[in-house]
């Protein structure tokens, strides 16, 4: 039985049942890491010893009859930018090599809690700026559909994993889309929370007003499982938001009729958009419709310029967070420098990728005299628009249905010199984003051999109507899994 291929809720029900064992589990993942990780390169780091260490204590569990959380004892994988006390976070850069961390983030409490296991780090790109995670400084994860193509940025590491089976399911993070994108690529399921339902303590910053933890599974019961154990009120995290807890799972049936559904034109009336990605997004329509939704056509007329408000705010706020990166506290130092300025200037950039230099500068230029109300400042009054653009039609749908992305997968080095290009990657994501909505993808095909993904908006804290959206979906479109 090829342990690796199923999801965890089924895993679960294996291990309760006693018709396996932790240990039997972890240790097939493991095996799988070790078969498929040299050609993918999923995985900065693992941690073996612990993993079979924990399997053994869940067993054990087990065996007195103790209840366990749902996903106790599923092999899971963490981005590398999610900090463990004691152990290694790089956030797929020179400049963190050799951090260890120094305390727990609240994400990584909830996982242990769970009793969930945790495999390895997973690679990125650098500091989680990227759409390919060509940028990481360790390695390039290849996807696992294809492997001459990205598997999608910056959490491709976590997406090919699920993907590839190297892992059940990951832990990662989204910024303008980093799980979405990479999990439409991959063909598997991506969320993205509603801002302040996770915590971000412990995350390392990218953009700290954007930056939301969510999970990559394989179907979207493990989505709904797993955003129970991350989510809820942490006070660690000034934007956490207080709410009640709610169990996703409770959204999962199949019964949609009467759901409205809004088809934003301008998603698909754009130039950029690959046609056979519409003709799949059109079939699900059609699908939805059979179900006994009904489809509206809504307009979000500001949604052409999130890709450009992002780039501004986003990189105004890297500027500011990667100004604690100095060579003096943590992180890397350069070991040739005559002064203070010296030790700065040449830690920087001997550690920096030209990604990250780049977002930097862009970051200083936007927040300096002279720009910051030229640019800076407009953006803000800008994101506040394309959120209200959301709002209003909320009024109207329960959800919102979109490509995820323009195009599926596409080459190595295809777009690495070409920022407009690459940036363009997130442009059916980033809007959401600005808006700190909650949004799914899910696969709804093949085009040309690569997955296709739709992707599923909701209103704040609505998680639970875009999940049983997607849950229906799923049900009629069948099993979707790649074997290899």
């Amino acid at each position: 039985m090829k342990l690796y291929e199923l999801e965890g809720h089924k895993l679960s029900n294996m291990l309760k049942s006693k018709e396996i064992t932790a240990l039997e589990l972890t240790e097939n993942i493991i095996k799988r890491i070790k078969e498929t990780d040299n050609d993918i390169e999923s995985y900065i780091s693992t941690r073996e010893e612990f993993a079979i260490n924990e399997a053994k204590s869940i067993d054990e569990k087990i065996n007195k009859g103790e209840e366990l959380p749902i996903l106790a004892g599923i092999p899971i994988s963490l981005k590398d930018n999610i900090i463990i006390n004691g152990e290694k976070t790089t956030a797929g850069s020179k400049m963190l090599e050799n951090y260890i961390g120094i305390y727990e983030s609240t994400t990584v409490k909830k996982i242990k809690e769970s009793s969930m296991i945790i495999l390895g780090k997973t690679n990125m790109d650098e500091f989680a700026m990227g759409s390919s995670t060509e940028t990481s400084a360790f390695k390039k994860t290849k996807n696992p559909w294809d492997i001459s193509k990205v598997p999608g940025g910056s959490s491709g590491g976590s997406a090919a994993s699920v993907a590839i089976g190297s892992s059940i399911l990951s832990i990662a993070s989204d910024t303008s889309g980093s799980i979405r994108q990479p999990a439409a690529f991959c063909g598997v399921v991506g969320l993205k929370p509603t801002n302040g339902l996770v915590s971000r303590y412990g995350l390392v910053a990218t953009v700290s007003s954007l930056d939301q933890i969510g999970p990559i599974t394989k179907d979207v019961r493990d989505s709904a499982l797993s955003l129970n154990v991350i989510s809820g009120y942490d006070e660690m995290d000034a934007k956490s938001i207080k709410q009640d807890k709610i169990d996703y799972t409770s959204y999962l049936n199949e019964n949609i009729k009467g759901m409205k559904i809004g088809l934003p034109i301008e998603y698909l009336e754009n130039d950029s958009l690959d046609k056979g990605i519409k003709k799949h997004i059109l079939n699900a329509v059609e699908n939805y419709k059979n179900l006994g939704a009904e489809v509206i056509e809504v307009s979000l007329p500001h949604t052409k310029y999130a890709t450009s408000v992002y780039n501004i705010l986003g990189t105004s706020e890297i500027s500011a967070n990667l100004s604690r990166y100095d060579g003096v506290r943590y992180g890397y130092r350069s070991k040739n420098y005559n002064n203070l300025e010296e030790l700065y200037v040449k830690s920087r950039t001997e550690s920096f990728g030209n990604e990250v230099k780049l977002r930097i500068l862009l970051g200083t230029h936007f927040l300096s005299t002279g720009s910051y109300e030229k640019y800076y400042k407009r953006a803000l009054a800008i994101q506040k628009i394309i959120t209200k653009d959301f709002i209003d039609v909320f009024k109207n749908v329960d959800v919102l249905l979109t490509p995820t992305t323009p195009t599926t997968a596409f080459n190595f080095n295809e777009k690495i010199d070409d920022v407009v290009k690459m940036y363009s990657s997130d442009m059916y994501t980033t809007a959401a984003s600005l808006a700190k909505l909650p949004a799914l993808t899910i696969p709804i095909g093949l085009e040309e051999g690569l997955p296709v993904g739709m992707q599923l908006i909701g209103n704040h804290f609505n998680e639970g109507k875009i999940l049983k959206t997607a849950y229906s979906y799923e049900k009629v479109r069948g099993e979707f899994k790649l074997n290899k």
